[in-house]
């Protein structure tokens, strides 16, 4: 029996974010960033009907990965509790980064478009399942097939280099201060704002520009 059903269209939003220790100096805005960046995809429900929004939110440290929230409808969370974001322990980046695109890897349908967004104030120095090397692997096949990863570092960091090495192609450095961290979170939404346009007009956002914003 044929159909003339058009298939949805579908964003799954992975955010991976540090929980290390040193993110404690901007737990309050770290926290109020990522409920803001659950608003935004909320907002780009209610604003693209016709494409369903997932949500895949991960926060690490040595001591433990807390997925807030795992493959869930835009329209189904909620922000998060204080309580929930408490920084401490090392810095697993690629443990972290390895479980969060493999789990969503294993719940994605051909077509759908996934935007990974990856925001750490420190570098690798306690994985235990995974390497760089691996990592980078994953992300070089996922990249053919509708996926964007994006890497928002500290200025401490020379987060250019560091997504390079693992082969991502959009990147932000941001002040670990109240005034950079709050920048950071506002400039990540107009870019979500934007690749979600693209993805409503099946256009792709330029490589390596997915931050870039015109001058007024």
């Amino acid at each position: 029996m044929k159909t003339n059903e058009v298939k949805t269209k579908r964003v799954h939003n992975l955010i991976i974010v540090d929980e290390s220790g040193s993110m404690y100096v901007i737990r309050k805005q770290a926290f109020t960033g990522m409920n803001e960046t659950l608003q935004t995809v909320r907002q780009m429900q209610k604003k693209y009907p016709d494409t369903e929004q997932r949500v895949t939110l991960l926060t690490f440290d040595t001591g433990h990965t807390t997925w807030h929230y795992d493959n869930t409808a835009a329209n189904k969370t909620k922000d998060l509790s204080w309580k929930a974001y408490n920084p401490g322990g090392g810095t697993p980046l690629y443990d972290a980064i390895g479980k969060g695109i493999s789990k969503v890897n294993a719940q994605i349908e051909e077509g759908d478009n996934v935007l990974v967004t990856i925001i750490t104030d420190g570098e690798e120095n306690s994985s235990d399942e995974w390497t760089l090397k691996m990592v980078r692997t994953l992300i070089e096949k996922l990249k053919k097939q509708n996926w964007t990863f994006t890497l928002i570092g500290t200025d401490n960091l020379d987060v250019e280099t560091m997504a390079h090495s693992f082969a991502i192609d959009e990147h932000m450095e941001f002040c670990q201060d109240e005034a950079g961290t709050k920048a950071m979170f506002a400039r990540e939404r107009r870019s979500r704002e934007r690749y979600n346009c693209c993805v409503e007009a099946s256009m792709p956002m330029p490589v390596g520009r997915f931050f870039e914003e015109e001058e007024n």
